[in-house]
């Protein structure tokens, strides 16, 4: 077993099943909750999880191949898919090519939003680059939501992943996020206004 990231609410690690290489994300028991609500949230979370996973990828959003749901021990059991982060990847790529990815993650991004769906937790760390393909990973803060807000929230939120930690081609890299965005989502201009306008928010909330 190898962790590859440990979180407030679950573990990921590299395991064996069925004798391939699988990724296993496990809730873990949270010792400050009553037991009964621990097991209740765990469960559903879970379940919650795995129906985002199989809605979006049947949109054409490429994700980890759910393989087994142990929902006895609270684990989703998927694909492994070894590829480079786009965090990794933005690094190093040239911009014809960061232009073309990136504009691949708006297009996918739209086509969750026009399923009314948010990932909830976009960063460049939740998306693998894998033969030309973006896939999505980490859905556990995802939900169904018809509100442009929650939309607006989840692209603000990329726009900032983005900023954070590759300001250097943030620019080319988000003018091509939402060349793709609006390829796919009819509703692409709202959403888009919606993110200065919590923008704005946050400004005058910080100045308060």
């Amino acid at each position: 077993m190898e962790i590859i990231k440990q979180g407030a609410e679950a573990i990921l690690y590299i395991d064996s099943w069925e004798g391939q290489r699988v990724l296993v994300k496990e809730r873990v028991k949270k010792r400050y909750r009553v037991p009964q609500i621990d097991e209740k949230l765990r469960k559903e979370r879970t379940v919650k999880e795995t129906k985002l996973l199989r809605d979006v990828r049947m949109l054409g959003v490429p994700t980890p191949q759910i393989l087994h749901v142990d929902k006895k021990n609270h684990k989703i059991i998927m694909e492994f898919i070894d590829g480079e982060r786009i965090k990794e990847f933005l690094g190093h790529a040239s911009e014809e090519d960061i232009e073309s990815v990136c504009e691949q993650i708006g297009q996918l991004i739209g086509k969750m939003h026009a399923a009314d769906i948010v990932h909830g937790d976009l960063t460049t760390s939740n998306m693998i680059l894998r033969d030309g393909k973006v896939y999505f990973i980490d859905f556990g803060l995802g939900q169904h939501t018809k509100r442009l807000e929650d939309k607006g929230v989840d692209l603000r939120l990329f726009y900032g992943a983005i900023k954070a930690a590759h300001y250097n081609v943030l620019g080319i890299c988000w003018a091509s996020v939402l060349k793709g965005y609006k390829k796919e989502y009819k509703n692409a201009d709202i959403v888009i206004k919606k993110i200065e306008e919590i923008a704005k928010r946050t400004r005058y909330a910080k100045r308060d």
